[in-house]
Formats: structure tokens, sequence, C-alpha cells
């Protein structure tokens, strides 16, 4: 058996691609998408057609409602690929607005609607912020189901927890990236791997404080840089993986051992963690990887939305 069939045995595998035309050979249940991955696809001659047929359908309309018109015709064609649910990511400008992040989670889940889609195969992408998680709360509240992203500390988890959020998606690669640059020339590649990378360390935390709690919030580790990081992770919830990790744990017959486990997260000695805004607010400003790393990723994923509308716009 080779380590991406033996991961199934233990994980729920997620495709991280917009190139929904790479599902079929993984077979994952889920697949998750982001407007880096959507642009991404949209710039190769086959998915082309998609983004023209979108523009034609939509002429007229602001850009910002074509622009998620483009994301949900990505997910339906995902959706027709895979047996389980697509996330689709609420514009990251929106990342600070509340109000603003809730209406249009119901807009991108109208659109789904309207093309047949059961809601309950969509998960709606919230950046992590103090005004995202409420925003899930609410989303939650009112049975949409989110899956709660950029998200690098322990405190970002913990809130998104008693949200109760669907799903969170901590960022392993980027968390490792972080302390790989801080370290420069005294980083050590093969003593900080595996269980030792803090990439790896911060969800299995987050994992076992959850199951410890009985904390219904699902746990998906994602942005990944090796398959290192994601065979240390096996047990875990969900994993998304970029198609090309995927391939390389198909490729690979080596032993998977399970990583994660609930029952013994559950006989640990663990201190429950609350927080109100202001506590929430100080525990991310103590961390400064994870405030840097969430500024940057909200940063990165505006600069692509307006490469998206842009070319959305040349059409």
């Amino acid at each position: 058996m080779n380590q991406l069939d033996a991961l199934k045995q233990l994980t729920t595998v997620v495709a991280d691609t917009g190139d929904f035309r790479q599902l079929a050979q993984y077979q994952p249940r889920d697949a998750t998408t982001n407007p880096s991955l959507i642009l991404k696809a949209v710039q190769k001659p086959e998915y082309a057609p998609l983004l023209a047929q979108t523009v034609a359908a939509h002429t007229g309309r602001p850009v910002d409602e074509q622009m998620d018109r483009l994301l949900v015709r990505f997910g339906c064609e995902i959706l027709s690929l895979i047996p389980g649910r697509v996330s689709t990511e609420v514009d990251a400008r929106l990342s600070f607005d509340m109000p603003a992040s809730v209406a249009r989670a119901q807009r991108i889940l109208a659109m789904y609607r309207a093309e047949g889609i059961d809601p309950q195969r969509v998960l709606i992408k919230v950046a992590s912020t103090w005004e995202g998680v409420q925003a899930a709360r609410q989303l939650q509240e009112r049975g949409i189901a989110c899956n709660m992203t950029l998200l690098f500390s322990f405190c970002q988890a913990v809130a998104c927890g008693q949200a109760r959020a669907q799903l969170i998606s901590p960022f392993v690669g980027r968390i490792y990236d972080w302390y790989k640059k801080a370290a420069g020339a005294g980083w050590d590649e093969a003593a900080m791997a595996g269980p030792n990378d803090p990439g790896v360390q911060s969800v299995r935390r987050i994992y076992e404080y959850y199951k410890h709690f009985g904390i219904a919030t699902e746990v998906m580790g994602a942005s990944f840089r090796n398959i290192g990081q994601i065979t240390a992770l096996a047990g875990c919830d969900l994993l998304t993986i970029a198609p090309e990790l995927m391939a390389q744990l198909a490729a690979s017959n080596a032993p998977l051992p399970r990583a994660l486990d609930a029952q013994a997260a559950r006989a640990l000695d663990l201190k429950p963690v609350q927080y109100d805004e202001a506590g929430f607010r100080l525990a991310l400003n103590e961390d400064a990887m994870a405030t840097e790393k969430l500024a940057e990723g909200i940063r990165v994923f505006i600069a692509d939305a307006h490469k998206l509308e842009a070319l959305i716009q040349a059409r």
C-alpha cells in the first residue's frame, strides 16, 4: 500500500488546488481553493474558457460579483468530481469587516444554491482575524459552515473553537517558513523535520487541545512544504494537500504510523483557555510569527484578488 492510500485510512485527504483536472487520479474526499490557486488555474489555457464564459454570462455586473461567480464556477466543477465538500473563500479585503464578511459568505452560498448545489457541500473560508471569527460565529448560527483560514496560532484556534466553526486550517508550511527564515544559517533542517517541525508542533498542540476538551471543530492541516510534514500529522481529522505532494505520497511505500491520536489526547493534563477580544488581540500580538504571517497572508490574497479582477476586467 502506498503512503497516500495509507494516509486515507487515518485521515480525510483533501485536495488543495484550483486545477480540478488533477483531482480524479488522487480521489480526495474534499477540496479547498483560495484566490491564489484560482488565479494560477485561470492562467492555464485549459481553464481560460471558464473565465471567458463566466464573464460573458455576467457582463455589466460589479467586478466583485463576477469574481465570486468565477470562484463558485470552479467550486461547482470541483464538486462534480469529488464526493465531499469544497471550500470557497470570502474576499480577503473583508478580513477586518465582520458584517461585510457575513454578507459576502451568504451571497456565495446563494450562488451555489442557484447552481443546484446542496449547501452542506460548501465550506466558506474566512480569515482567522477577530472579526473573521465573529463572522464565523454568526454564519455557523445560521447554518453556514465555515473553514477558518490563515490560522497560525493557538489563540486563533481557541477562538475558532469558541465560535463553533466547522473547521480550521492551520498553515503548517508557512509557520515552518517563518522559523526557518528567522533562524537563518543556524537552521538545522534534519533536526527540525517531522515531529520537530514548528508547523507540525503547532497543529499537534491544537489537535490535542480540541480532542481533550471535546471541541467539535475539525482540524485540517494545510500549506505543506514536504511530505514529512504530512506524515508527521497522520491521524489529524483532515489534511489538505497539493497534487504535487499527493503524487509523492502515492510514489512511496514507506510505513505510515498514526501520529495523532484523539484517545491519547483525552488523557493529557491540559488547562482550558478562553479569549475575549482584548485577550485574543494581546495573545496574537505576543506571537510575532502569527502576527506577521497573518498580515502577510491577507496581503498576498488581496494582491492575487486584484490580479484576478484585472483578468476579469480585461475580458
